[in-house]
């Protein structure tokens, strides 16, 4: 997250104050290739493009402000999309459970802090409870052999299930749970808003909701449907409602 950071700040710092330096490179290059240079006060010409599909701008405001600023702030964007606020304490708050080096990046607040992200998982009681389990909790884990080697929070969920201690722990199991299923979650939904865009196309505009969930269903999970026989699914269609033969 640290690096996510500085790479925001790094983009912000070549969108305000990179752009002459970014000049001079595309100036050298281009007299390197002989490769003619725009002045960029002139009237932008499109290459072998009409006129009609642009607006009357100089060199400077179109290679400057919509190619250079225009990237920039896109990946400016999805660096935003991607890690907000959020987003960034979460991961964050995911390290405290972290088992490498005797859990060296533990932190209970960060733990805690944790949990409250799931109010419907943890009540404000299981709070209670998890700040009592986690003084004993990383006490035990540093103090156990078994959990020596642990590197990784997927290798911390099945010790704990090894050794029974995810009953003793049960509000920290519960933690290293959800921590394991957020990408699944997230790469899952993202994954349902990409066939949504190639299912629900401008010719399946008026398509009800009913029918819309049944074609991202099947698109989705089409490798499961593949293996299904059609001679199945005939007579699975056949069985649901009696029909009068022609």
């Amino acid at each position: 997250m640290t690096l996510v950071s500085l790479a925001k700040s790094r983009m912000q710092h070549m969108r305000s104050h990179g752009w002459e330096d970014f000049l001079a490179k595309l100036t050298l290059f281009c007299n390197k290739h002989d490769i003619q240079v725009p002045l960029w006060e002139d009237i932008y010409e499109p290459n072998r493009r009409s006129r009609r599909y642009y607006e009357v701008q100089t060199n400077d405001d179109r290679y400057r402000r919509e190619a250079y600023l225009g990237v920039i702030d896109q990946t400016i964007q999805e660096l935003d999309n991607r890690f907000d606020e959020v987003n960034t304490e979460l991961l964050i708050c995911m390290s405290g459970l972290n088992p490498l080096n005797s859990f060296a990046s533990y932190d209970a607040l960060k733990v805690m802090r944790l949990a409250e992200f799931y109010p419907m998982d943890i009540s404000s009681t299981d709070l209670i409870r998890l700040e009592f389990q986690l003084t004993n909790f990383i006490d035990d884990m540093r103090q156990d052999d078994r959990f020596r080697n642990a590197s990784n929070i997927g290798e911390l969920s099945i010790m704990l299930v090894a050794t029974k201690k995810h009953v003793l722990y049960d509000l920290v199991y519960l933690l290293i749970k959800l921590i394991l299923i957020l990408p699944v979650a997230t790469v899952s939904v993202e994954r349902v808003f990409l066939a949504m865009n190639l299912v629900k196309n401008k010719l399946r505009t008026t398509m009800s909701d009913d029918r819309l969930n049944d074609c991202l269903v099947t698109f989705i999970e089409r490798d499961v449907f593949m293996e299904v026989s059609e001679d199945d699914i005939v007579d699975a269609f056949v069985a649901m409602q009696k029909r009068r033969v022609t």
